[in-house]
């Protein structure tokens, strides 16, 4: 596999961002009413659109799941919105990609005005062309709707050569449904198992072997020769 043009998920795919996440999540809940959650239901709710998870994991109707998503938000861009981390290795598969000519851009669930400072945040936006969300009150927009934004936005057409690299379900559904490939990765908040029910073209456990996977280089810690390349 050899894709010129590489779109990434932000959430559990570039950056560890569950701690803001979950804290904004319970903060929203706890404003809506809602029984505290375990920890691991709350990480559920990291990748997916927010305003489907309030409703299918929190059990809100419409109108509930969009306030909390408004009480989320406050919470989320006063104390969480840095409280996450890139995952080791991304900064150097990114620079090897766009060394190989790549074309790279983030495709999230997470709204543009909060997806664009974090990226810049964590020293990555020098890698992408756009990144692109759901407008921040694009409560109905679905990853599909945002993978087919940045693809136009980019000025390409979806084909089976492009592929979007996340770690959940909605990411391999919203690729499929634009026509692109999907790569899914282990390391975020979905599992293996998840990505395979929902159809992932293919599934890797670590940044090397992504690496190895879209044909790039990868040094991280040793030389090119110790890695085998």
């Amino acid at each position: 596999m050899r894709p010129d043009v590489v779109l990434f998920d932000l959430d559990g795919t570039l950056t560890e961002s569950a701690p803001g996440i979950t804290r904004s999540i319970a903060y929203a809940l706890e404003t809506a009413g809602v029984p505290a959650l375990d920890a691991a239901t709350l990480l559920r709710f990291v990748g997916p659109p927010l305003f489907d998870s309030f409703r299918d994991i929190a059990g809100l109707d419409d109108a509930g799941a969009a306030a909390a998503v408004s009480a989320y938000r406050e919470y989320f861009i006063e104390h969480g919105m840095y409280d996450n981390s890139v995952y080791p290795g991304i900064s150097e598969l990114l620079q090897a990609l766009l060394d190989d000519g790549r074309r790279l851009a983030v495709a999230t669930s997470k709204p543009t005005p909060q997806a664009v400072p974090i990226v810049e945040h964590f020293g990555l936006s020098k890698y992408f062309e756009v990144v692109l969300g759901p407008a921040t009150d694009g409560l109905d927009t679905t990853k599909a709707d945002v993978v087919a934004d940045v693809l136009q936005t980019m000025g390409i057409p979806a084909n089976p050569d492009v592929v979007l690299i996340g770690d959940r379900s909605h990411d391999v559904v919203g690729a499929h449904a634009v026509g692109i490939s999907s790569i899914g990765v282990t390391w975020g908040y979905g599992s293996r198992e998840e990505l395979t029910a929902t159809g992932a073209d293919v599934i890797v456990s670590d940044v090397e072997e992504l690496a190895e996977l879209l044909a790039v280089p990868f040094v991280f810690g040793s030389d090119v020769s110790a890695l085998g390349w």
